[in-house]
């Protein structure tokens, strides 16, 4: 076993990385359009309801997707990577809402 020298300095954590304002970006803006594309594919899944029941639920979707997806971006590694995987999943889920609409 080797031990650690008495006399060496405590570790120190690890600095706040500096693109917290990118991944905060990237959940407000990209979080707000997955949220926005989730209400529509759940307005489209419940179709058969009627619109007042239908419309309120698909609001009502909007807030917890879109903070879930605004409090997950700091779990990614980089700004970078939290904006692309956020913009893949609003582009995937934007397509299948075009899709299942035009489908229709």
């Amino acid at each position: 076993m080797c031990a650690a020298p008495v006399d060496a300095p405590p570790r120190r954590p690890p600095p706040v990385r500096a693109d917290w304002l990118s991944k905060t970006l990237a959940g407000l803006g990209a979080g707000l359009a997955l949220a926005l594309a989730a209400s529509g594919l759940l307005s489209q899944a419940l179709s058969s309801l009627p619109l007042p029941v239908r419309g309120q639920l698909a609001m009502w979707a909007v807030p917890p997707v879109w903070m879930v997806a605004l409090s997950g971006v700091y779990f990614f590694g980089s700004g970078r990577r939290a904006w692309l995987w956020l913009g893949a999943a609003c582009v995937l889920a934007w397509g299948v809402l075009l899709g299942w609409r035009l489908a229709a």
